[in-house]
């Protein structure tokens, strides 16, 4: 299987070449190789763009579509020719598709299956969140039915921690059965900072800018007194919405000047926010936090997580074999070999449908 994401922070495509064995609960799922491809800067731009508007005329919206589908083509084949595969072996390529919007049970993610089909010569799995939606869940977060196969644990209590655009967390206590999963966004991961540097490059390379910044406390629990950070789970966010969450606190359009302290006070939020939600979740029960996505690059928010918890340490995914970058890419990999099994793989505690459904449509090479 291939699995292909692009995240909330629309930098690029993560693809995974995976070798899966077995079904279901019972799968096995082995990375082969992966790549990380990033977004042309003005289809990136674009992207954010119809986010924070969320208005787009019909064919700058077809035409999105095309490029973001296209951008997948590119990382797919990358993938391939670095893993001197060849498309026939390959069952399908599950891909995620841009998130355009993200409202439960509204959801958009933007992509052409039928072409990227095409275009590689490998059958695709796409539209995964749109069939919990319909069974009445939130959609998201559905990476915590593969987390449950590749890192669950007899003895310890896990907690994954995912930081993409979006922070959201898995929580797998010691010898849980699938049903006992817990899984949520927690807020903001990295959409308020590249929302602040959109005119810096988008992105706050390795957090320098916050580091060198002071962070508004004062701020910071103005809005950690925000309702969804006190709301039950299951529950699930998106970029636009946090953003707006942020401008509401500000006294004033973001300056120059302020920018460091800013991107300080956008990171301590953020550790903040995470932590919130798992001491909600979990209570004072020992656990294990082991992160991925590109939030980990952030050195402002892992040192704001470690102030958190001073006596725990954080680890990555890699020390479970797992690279940071292409956990969410296994993820879809798994979630397209379920789809292809007909299993159903959404987590009824974590995303609150009332049944479970097979996530995912196929869409044929030929």
């Amino acid at each position: 299987m291939i699995g292909a994401m692009s995240g909330t922070s629309a930098d690029g495509v993560d693809a995974a070449l995976v070798r899966i064995a077995g079904s279901g609960l019972q799968m096995r799922a082995t990375l082969v190789n992966c790549v990380e491809c990033a977004f042309p800067t003005s289809l990136r731009e674009r992207i954010l763009r119809v986010r924070n508007e969320g208005a787009v005329a019909l064919s700058d919206l077809a035409s999105l579509g095309r490029d973001i589908s296209l951008a997948y083509v590119d990382a797919i084949r990358q993938l391939l020719a670095k893993s001197a595969a060849k498309p026939e072996t390959v069952s399908a390529a599950a891909v995620h598709g841009q998130t355009l919007f993200h409202a439960p049970p509204l959801t958009i993610q933007w992509i052409d299956p039928a072409l990227v089909a095409v275009e590689t010569g490998i059958d695709v799995v796409a539209d995964f969140r749109r069939a919990d939606c319909a069974a009445g869940g939130q959609g998201a977060p559905l990476v915590p039915f593969a987390d449950y196969i590749l890192f669950r644990s007899e003895t310890q209590n896990r907690v994954l921690l995912n930081i993409g655009g979006i922070a959201n967390v898995t929580i797998l206590p010691k010898g849980c059965s699938i049903e006992q999963v817990i899984g949520f966004d927690t807020g903001p991961g990295n959409c308020i900072s590249d929302w602040l540097m959109r005119d810096q490059g988008g992105v706050d390379v390795g957090g320098r800018f916050a580091l060198a910044g002071q962070f508004n406390l004062d701020q910071v629990n103005r809005l950690m007194q925000r309702p969804y950070f006190h709301a039950p789970f299951p529950k699930s966010t998106d970029g636009p919405a946090m953003l707006d969450l942020w401008r509401q606190s500000m006294n004033a359009d973001p300056q120059p000047e302020r920018l460091m302290d800013d991107l300080a006070t956008a990171a301590c939020w953020v550790s903040r926010s995470i932590f919130r939600g798992i001491l909600l979740a979990i209570q004072d029960e020992p656990f294990e936090l082991i992160a991925a996505g590109g939030g980990t690059r952030n050195q402002a928010i892992m040192q704001g997580l470690l102030d958190q918890s001073p006596r725990r340490s954080i680890q990555t995914t890699d020390v479970l074999g797992v690279p940071p970058q292409a956990r969410e890419s296994i993820a879809f990999a798994i979630l397209g070999a379920a789809a292809l099994d007909r299993v159903p793989a959404n987590v009824l505690s974590v995303t609150g449908a009332k049944r479970p459904v097979v996530l995912g449509a196929v869409y044929p090479n030929s």
